[in-house]
């Protein structure tokens, strides 16, 4: 019996072992995420969703891309890999508690970063930084659950975004942050026709029977496709100036789908990780 349970003990001990080493494989290769892979390589692993990384880089301002005042440079293949989603809960029973983010599971696991988003980066005459947003894959619809298992869509988005930085950094360093706002379009696009078949450029203005007074039967028949803003910042921890790669953590606040402002959208923080690279 002795024997036995020993061997137990130790056949659990491999087993561990071997689960750790292939967790470590795979995380040394999803940083890599796709450089260098094929796509037969690429597909059915997850990797096309993780953004790479810089591993041999660190904060403090030792590595530095100068851009002198009215120069510009592009960050071409920037990437943004969310990790954490926060959605603000509204208490409902204890009217003294206040309303908080709690932390919530994101569902759309295999298509939630964005991708190839370029950003144009202008020297200010007081040594600080302009980003501007120009183009790429810059918004993704997501949904992500509430601990009470409510039901969140999100469309995460970089869309328009600008941004400064503090003043007399005169280049980009592994200390800069870009903090800015960010366009928030609507979750649904005007052409979307909800279960009573209204919609906004299609379908019926109103499903009720008296529609000069559907205000104050039902406000989702009054479409709103507008566009809200967000605040979002960039904060890069490493930089190589050799091949203008950079990387770091980023931090967006902005609201949930309202459903074509048929309901009250939610607050939402979502924090992550990026990549880009750095050309003049």
């Amino acid at each position: 019996m002795k024997f036995r349970n020993f061997t137990k003990a130790i056949f659990t001990l491999c087993i561990s072992l071997c689960m750790l080493v292939a967790s470590s494989l795979f995380t040394s290769h999803a940083i890599a995420a796709t450089q260098g892979l094929t796509y037969d390589q690429i597909r059915n692993t997850g990797l096309a969703n993780k953004c790479s990384d810089i591993l041999s880089s660190s904060r403090g301002g030792r590595s530095f891309i100068p851009i002198g005042v009215g120069k510009s440079v592009e960050i071409t293949d920037l990437c943004l890999e969310p990790t954490s989603f926060f959605v603000k809960e509204e208490s409902t029973g204890n009217k003294r508690k206040k309303p908080e983010f709690v932390a919530s599971k994101l569902l759309t696991r295999s298509t939630s970063s964005l991708d190839f988003v370029k950003a144009t980066v202008t020297g200010n005459s007081d040594g600080s930084l302009s980003l501007v947003e120009t183009d790429g894959l810059d918004y993704q619809p997501i949904t992500v659950k509430m601990p009470g298992g409510e039901l969140v869509a999100i469309l995460f988005t970089i869309k328009s975004f600008k941004a400064t930085t503090a003043p007399g950094v005169n280049g980009i360093t592994t200390s800069v942050d870009f903090i800015g706002s960010t366009d928030v379009p609507t979750y649904r696009g005007s052409g979307f026709i909800d279960p009573k078949g209204r919609g906004l450029a299609i379908g019926y203005d109103s499903a009720e029977a008296l529609p000069g007074k559907r205000n104050s039967f039902d406000n989702r028949s009054i479409k709103d496709d507008s566009t809200s803003k967000g605040t979002m910042s960039l904060q890069i921890a490493k930089l190589n100036a050799d091949t203008g790669e950079i990387a770091g953590t980023f931090e967006t606040e902005q609201t949930s789908d309202n459903d074509l402002g048929g309901v009250e959208p939610k607050e939402v923080i979502i924090r992550g990780v990026f990549y880009g690279r750095v050309s003049a």
